[in-house]
């Protein structure tokens, strides 16, 4: 019934190496020496790592001394969220006293650093979503002299709902508040530029298995280094914060992926192969809902098949050779998508959910693939009562 033609259109969870990311990787993880050794092979293996680091602030359009490596997106949000309040702590603010906002959508590694937040005793509390949207309106009611922090995504992940952080950062200044606003941009890069300045962030965090490169490693791009605390101890690693020895090699993958996202012209591919693949997806399972907002990172399709065992067709589209998801891989043991379910408010809507997603390399013939076998498969379980 099936073919074994493999297509893989999961890369919101992982994107596919790079050739020339790889090369990278290849040619820098043979060198022995530590980066923080004074002998030539340590200096030589400072020089790469440093020389990465300069790309990826280039990037950002940040000093290179912002740029501080993390072993990926959840280490960063970590150190953006915790160690941002940590520092406050430090500094004497009673933990009670401080205020706490964040995206109920966000990433499993925000909501984690939030709970840890909240066992320390910080008020923190979920910024108003509906319909796939931020309310912006009713943000700014939640806004208070004693907010020290708003903790964001800049895409969903699970459903490629873009929010609007700028915007955000509008809302901050408005009132006239210092209110630190850190975004996880892990999903952008693909689609747009990274510029700190341009999106309004105080602190930025990137992963490099999402655009290309060896996965391990991520950074927090953190211009006022002052305001955050290390959350573990140990040696004095990107200066202090992230104790632990560095990999030039993983550094050098993930800058060479970086540079490589022609944002522009994949933004525009993607829109409109999104357009075709959800129309052809809906001309053969009309009752399928697409799980979007106004705004979407273009090459993250998010549908809702209700009353479906999407788990299941998941291992079937596998058998048929097509690699996707029903969510974020972080969250694969939880029952139905939270994120949608918080959106939507509908439980059924949240248990039948289908991620499709993919990069410059994906094929217009791969995703008309995927339309074709998922509406066989859809066809199949339905036929036959499964």
């Amino acid at each position: 019934m099936f073919s074994k033609r493999r297509t893989y259109l999961d890369w919101a969870a992982s994107a596919p190496v790079l050739p020339d990311a790889l090369r990278a990787f290849n040619a820098a993880v043979v060198l022995p020496g530590n980066p923080s050794s004074p002998h030539e092979e340590g200096l030589k293996a400072h020089e790469l790592l440093e020389d990465a680091r300069t790309r990826i602030a280039r990037l950002a359009s940040v000093k290179s001394t912002a740029v501080i490596f993390t072993a990926g997106a959840t280490e960063a949000n970590a150190i953006a969220i915790g160690g941002f309040v940590e520092k406050k702590i430090q500094e004497g603010a009673d933990p009670s006293s401080l205020h706490v906002l964040y995206l109920p959508t966000a990433h499993a590694s925000t909501r984690g650093a939030i709970e840890l937040l909240r066992v320390r005793g910080v008020m923190c509390e979920a910024l108003p979503v509906q319909d796939f949207a931020l309310d912006l309106n009713a943000t700014k009611k939640l806004l208070k002299p004693e907010t020290v922090l708003i903790a964001v995504e800049l895409v969903c992940g699970e459903t490629g709902v873009r929010f609007p952080v700028r915007d955000l950062k509008r809302l901050i200044d408005a009132a006239g508040l210092k209110t630190q606003l850190h975004v996880d941009a892990s999903q952008a890069p693909l689609e747009e530029s990274i510029e700190l300045t341009r999106l309004g962030a105080d602190t930025l965090s990137l992963d490099a298995q999402k655009v290309g490169g060896v996965r391990g490693i991520g950074v927090l791009i953190a211009p006022k280094l002052s305001s955050l605390s290390p959350l573990i101890r140990g040696g004095g690693q990107e200066q202090g914060l992230r104790p632990g020895t560095e990999s030039p090699a993983l550094a050098s993958s993930f800058a060479t992926a970086l540079e490589a996202c022609n944002w522009k012209e994949f933004s525009e591919q993607a829109t409109k192969q999104r357009k075709n693949l959800l129309a052809l997806i809906s001309a053969g399972i009309p009752d399928v809902v697409a799980n979007e907002g106004k705004e979407n990172a273009a090459h993250i399709l998010n549908i809702s098949l209700p009353g479906e065992d999407t788990d299941y067709l998941v291992a079937l589209m596998n058998e048929a050779g097509i690699a996707l998801s029903t969510k974020s891989a972080c969250e694969t043991d939880e029952l139905g998508s939270r994120v949608v379910e918080t959106f939507t408010k509908d439980s059924a809507r949240a248990l039948a959910t289908l991620r499709i997603s993919w990069g410059p390399t994906t094929k217009e013939s791969e995703l008309q693939r995927c339309a074709k076998e998922l509406i066989r498969a859809v066809r199949f379980v339905r036929g036959n009562g499964v």
